[in-house]
């Protein structure tokens, strides 16, 4: 039998936002992204080997509305060092937009950011 050597390689969330321009700000400005592609309503931004996707909505749609509460979880080598490195920026935005790095009983040391629209960006480390 003849088997293909195959595998995933990584997952790019698309990440809804309702204003392209202020996204794009935040996740370079705060998180060090930049913009690897940008169109009208669509940007593509990497850091390391970590990409994601933003897409400009409509105006009647509701990004604010808890029900539709986005998140999405980045793996991290260093986590305390990532956050030292984002804190002085982290520290711009307002109150409860930023958890500080703590340990899950689950085995992760994470830190939490919302972005503009409120999607929860989670940053994880296993705890060696």
């Amino acid at each position: 039998m003849l088997r293909f050597f195959m595998r995933l390689t990584q997952i790019t969330p698309f990440v809804p936002c309702t204003s392209l321009a202020r996204q794009i700000a935040f996740y370079r400005d705060m998180l060090g992204f930049e913009v690897g592609y940008q169109a009208e309503n669509y940007a593509f931004l990497k850091r390391d080997s970590v990409a994601l996707r933003l897409v400009e909505v409509g105006p009647g749609v509701d990004l604010g509305n808890p029900e539709r509460e986005g998140s999405f979880y980045i793996d991290v080598d260093g986590i305390d060092s990532l956050y030292a490195d984002l804190a002085p920026r982290l520290a711009q935005l307002p109150a409860g937009r930023v958890r500080a790095p703590f340990d899950q009983d689950y085995g992760q040391r994470e830190f939490h950011v919302a972005d503009e629209d409120c999607t929860l960006v989670f940053f994880g480390e296993a705890i060696r």
